[in-house]
């Protein structure tokens, strides 16, 4: 019996990378997109006033009010019987002791009066009260 001469297959050895760079380049689009929009924090009606907006810091700490009387610290509820002691625990560990407090305009002024005096208590002096920019305000 005789055997025909067989050639000898090798098998390719190359990665085909361009399925691998077409997803990521989709992941990217799509977190480029969406990232500043989880970055936008807690929607509250801001007071409108006249005067000019300040220079934003790079470090800046926001305590949020919103009209239904809730406060946040970025995006997290916090009570306001614990406020004073977890800003003092924060501020600790912060260069900057500021805080800027955006609060809704519907929120009582009462209320708004009673977490600045926790602020105070925490043993933060420099707070800084943000409203709507005028650009904005006539809008």
């Amino acid at each position: 019996m005789i055997v025909p001469n067989r050639k000898s297959r090798s098998g390719m050895a190359e990665i085909n990378v361009t399925p691998f760079v077409d997803v990521m380049l989709v992941l990217l689009i799509i977190f480029m997109v969406t990232a500043p929009l989880m970055q936008e924090g807690i929607n509250v009606d801001l007071p409108k006033v006249s005067a000019k907006s300040m220079e934003n810091t790079e470090e800046t700490f926001i305590l949020t009010i919103s009209k239904k009387e809730e406060i946040y610290i970025n995006s997290t509820k916090i009570p306001i019987d614990n406020l004073a002691e977890k800003l003092s625990a924060i501020i600790k560990t912060r260069k900057n002791k500021e805080v800027y407090v955006k609060a809704d305009s519907g929120a009582r002024y009462g209320f708004v009066m009673k977490v600045l005096g926790e602020v105070r208590l925490a043993g933060i002096v420099d707070v800084g009260l943000i409203t709507l920019p005028p650009e904005k305000a006539r809008k």
